[in-house]
Protein backbone atom coordinates (compact mmCIF):
# COMPACT_ATOMS: atom_id res chain seq x y z
CA UNK A 1 0.00 0.00 0.00
CA UNK A 2 1.09 3.40 -0.77
CA UNK A 3 -0.11 6.59 1.46
CA UNK A 4 -0.10 9.73 0.50
CA UNK A 5 -0.21 13.00 2.98
CA UNK A 6 -1.16 16.84 1.56
CA UNK A 7 -0.49 19.86 2.99
CA UNK A 8 -2.12 22.66 2.35
CA UNK A 9 -4.33 25.80 3.05
CA UNK A 10 -7.95 25.73 2.94
CA UNK A 11 -8.95 27.12 -0.03
CA UNK A 12 -6.13 25.42 -2.54
CA UNK A 13 -7.80 22.48 -3.00
CA UNK A 14 -5.93 19.65 -1.04
CA UNK A 15 -8.95 17.60 -0.22
CA UNK A 16 -9.82 17.61 -4.14
CA UNK A 17 -6.46 16.83 -4.88
CA UNK A 18 -6.53 13.28 -2.44
CA UNK A 19 -10.12 12.43 -3.79
CA UNK A 20 -8.95 13.01 -7.66
CA UNK A 21 -6.01 10.73 -6.31
CA UNK A 22 -7.88 8.03 -5.26
CA UNK A 23 -9.89 8.24 -8.40
CA UNK A 24 -7.36 7.84 -11.02
CA UNK A 25 -5.73 5.03 -8.46
CA UNK A 26 -9.17 3.22 -8.94
CA UNK A 27 -9.60 3.66 -12.33
CA UNK A 28 -5.74 2.13 -12.77
CA UNK A 29 -7.07 -1.04 -11.09
CA UNK A 30 -6.25 -0.40 -7.56
CA UNK A 31 -8.40 0.17 -4.28
CA UNK A 32 -8.09 3.71 -2.74
CA UNK A 33 -9.52 6.09 -0.20
CA UNK A 34 -9.08 9.52 -0.03
CA UNK A 35 -10.04 11.62 3.14
CA UNK A 36 -9.08 15.14 5.11
CA UNK A 37 -8.50 16.49 8.18
CA UNK A 38 -9.67 20.12 9.05
CA UNK A 39 -8.99 20.07 12.61
CA UNK A 40 -7.15 22.80 14.06
CA UNK A 41 -9.07 25.80 12.19
CA UNK A 42 -8.90 24.20 8.46
CA UNK A 43 -12.60 24.61 7.69
CA UNK A 44 -11.60 28.84 6.96
CA UNK A 45 -9.62 29.83 4.09
CA UNK A 46 -5.86 30.18 4.48
CA UNK A 47 -5.52 28.09 7.62
CA UNK A 48 -3.53 24.81 6.93
CA UNK A 49 -5.31 21.51 6.17
CA UNK A 50 -3.95 17.85 5.25
CA UNK A 51 -5.79 15.67 3.23
CA UNK A 52 -4.44 12.29 2.86
CA UNK A 53 -4.96 8.93 0.31
CA UNK A 54 -4.24 5.82 -0.13
CA UNK A 55 -3.83 3.13 -2.85
CA UNK A 56 -3.68 -0.35 -3.00
CA UNK A 57 -3.78 -3.26 -4.92
CA UNK A 58 -5.57 -5.23 -2.20
CA UNK A 59 -8.62 -3.70 -0.10
CA UNK A 60 -7.59 -1.03 2.21
CA UNK A 61 -9.30 -1.85 5.65
CA UNK A 62 -7.00 1.06 7.81
CA UNK A 63 -9.45 3.83 8.29
CA UNK A 64 -6.64 6.25 10.20
CA UNK A 65 -4.60 9.30 9.41
CA UNK A 66 -1.45 8.45 7.25
CA UNK A 67 1.34 9.11 10.17
CA UNK A 68 4.21 7.45 7.91
CA UNK A 69 3.53 8.56 3.95
CA UNK A 70 5.36 7.15 1.36
CA UNK A 71 5.00 10.83 -0.75
CA UNK A 72 4.03 13.80 0.96
CA UNK A 73 2.69 17.30 -1.42
CA UNK A 74 3.26 20.28 -0.33
CA UNK A 75 1.04 22.76 -1.35
CA UNK A 76 2.15 25.89 0.09
CA UNK A 77 5.40 26.79 0.68
CA UNK A 78 5.29 28.89 3.51
CA UNK A 79 3.77 25.51 5.31
CA UNK A 80 7.36 24.34 5.61
CA UNK A 81 8.12 26.96 8.69
CA UNK A 82 4.52 26.06 10.38
CA UNK A 83 4.27 22.07 9.77
CA UNK A 84 6.58 19.76 10.13
CA UNK A 85 5.91 18.14 6.97
CA UNK A 86 8.98 15.57 7.02
CA UNK A 87 7.60 14.35 10.24
CA UNK A 88 6.90 10.63 9.52
CA UNK A 89 8.24 10.24 5.95
CA UNK A 90 9.35 6.77 5.47
CA UNK A 91 13.01 6.45 4.59
CA UNK A 92 12.09 5.71 0.84
CA UNK A 93 9.57 8.25 0.87
CA UNK A 94 9.58 11.38 -1.42
CA UNK A 95 7.98 14.91 -1.03
CA UNK A 96 7.21 17.23 -3.60
CA UNK A 97 6.98 20.72 -3.26
CA UNK A 98 5.12 23.48 -5.12
CA UNK A 99 8.11 25.70 -5.26
CA UNK A 100 10.01 28.14 -7.94
CA UNK A 101 13.41 26.86 -5.86
CA UNK A 102 15.34 23.95 -6.72
CA UNK A 103 15.02 20.81 -4.86
CA UNK A 104 18.70 20.74 -3.61
CA UNK A 105 17.83 23.68 -1.39
CA UNK A 106 15.39 21.70 0.63
CA UNK A 107 17.13 18.82 1.12
CA UNK A 108 17.31 14.64 -0.27
CA UNK A 109 14.30 13.22 -1.38
CA UNK A 110 12.71 16.32 -2.31
CA UNK A 111 11.26 16.54 -5.99
CA UNK A 112 10.17 20.88 -6.68
CA UNK A 113 8.02 22.00 -9.30
CA UNK A 114 6.15 25.62 -9.84
CA UNK A 115 3.20 24.51 -9.72
CA UNK A 116 1.73 28.45 -8.89
CA UNK A 117 3.36 29.49 -11.57
CA UNK A 118 1.99 26.65 -13.88
CA UNK A 119 -1.44 27.34 -12.66
CA UNK A 120 -1.59 30.96 -13.55
CA UNK A 121 -0.29 30.50 -16.47
CA UNK A 122 -2.45 27.34 -17.51
CA UNK A 123 -5.58 28.16 -15.86
CA UNK A 124 -5.45 31.56 -14.95
CA UNK A 125 -5.87 31.02 -11.16
CA UNK A 126 -3.42 29.92 -8.03
CA UNK A 127 -5.04 26.65 -7.73
CA UNK A 128 -2.57 23.91 -7.60
CA UNK A 129 -3.96 20.89 -7.22
CA UNK A 130 -4.00 19.46 -10.99
CA UNK A 131 -0.21 20.77 -11.69
CA UNK A 132 0.24 18.84 -8.58
CA UNK A 133 -1.05 15.29 -9.65
CA UNK A 134 0.51 16.09 -13.18
CA UNK A 135 4.34 16.48 -11.90
CA UNK A 136 3.16 13.69 -9.03
CA UNK A 137 2.70 11.35 -11.96
CA UNK A 138 5.61 12.26 -13.71
CA UNK A 139 7.77 12.15 -10.33
CA UNK A 140 6.47 9.04 -8.56
CA UNK A 141 4.93 6.68 -11.72
CA UNK A 142 2.53 5.84 -9.51
CA UNK A 143 0.09 7.29 -11.65
CA UNK A 144 0.07 7.58 -15.54
CA UNK A 145 -0.45 11.21 -17.30
CA UNK A 146 -3.35 9.95 -19.63
CA UNK A 147 -5.46 8.46 -16.22
CA UNK A 148 -4.50 12.08 -14.61
CA UNK A 149 -5.79 13.78 -17.62
CA UNK A 150 -9.52 11.76 -17.77
CA UNK A 151 -9.45 12.22 -14.24
CA UNK A 152 -9.26 16.18 -14.48
CA UNK A 153 -11.47 16.46 -17.44
CA UNK A 154 -14.05 14.17 -15.47
CA UNK A 155 -14.06 16.25 -12.22
CA UNK A 156 -13.83 19.86 -14.14
CA UNK A 157 -16.22 19.39 -17.61
CA UNK A 158 -15.73 21.92 -20.66
CA UNK A 159 -12.74 24.43 -21.02
CA UNK A 160 -11.90 24.65 -17.69
CA UNK A 161 -11.15 20.65 -17.62
CA UNK A 162 -9.21 21.21 -20.37
CA UNK A 163 -6.97 24.01 -18.91
CA UNK A 164 -6.37 22.09 -15.96
CA UNK A 165 -5.05 18.89 -17.86
CA UNK A 166 -2.95 21.00 -19.66
CA UNK A 167 -1.52 22.23 -15.95
CA UNK A 168 -1.49 18.76 -14.91
CA UNK A 169 0.43 17.69 -19.12
CA UNK A 170 2.81 20.81 -18.25
CA UNK A 171 4.21 20.00 -14.21
CA UNK A 172 4.79 16.45 -15.87
CA UNK A 173 6.37 17.53 -18.38
CA UNK A 174 8.24 19.45 -16.39
CA UNK A 175 9.45 16.94 -13.90
CA UNK A 176 10.53 14.56 -16.93
CA UNK A 177 12.45 17.72 -18.72
CA UNK A 178 14.25 18.67 -15.11
CA UNK A 179 13.79 16.40 -12.81
CA UNK A 180 12.07 18.91 -10.26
Amino acid sequence: MKEIRIHGRGGQGSVVLAEMFAIAAFAGGKYSQAFPYLGGGGERRGAPVQAFARVSEDPIRLRSRIKEPDYVIVQDVSLLGIVDVFSGLKPTGVILINSEKMASEFGERVVTVPATHIALKKIGVPITNTAIMGAFAAATGELSLPVVENVIRARFPGAMGERNAEAAAAAYSFIKRCGG
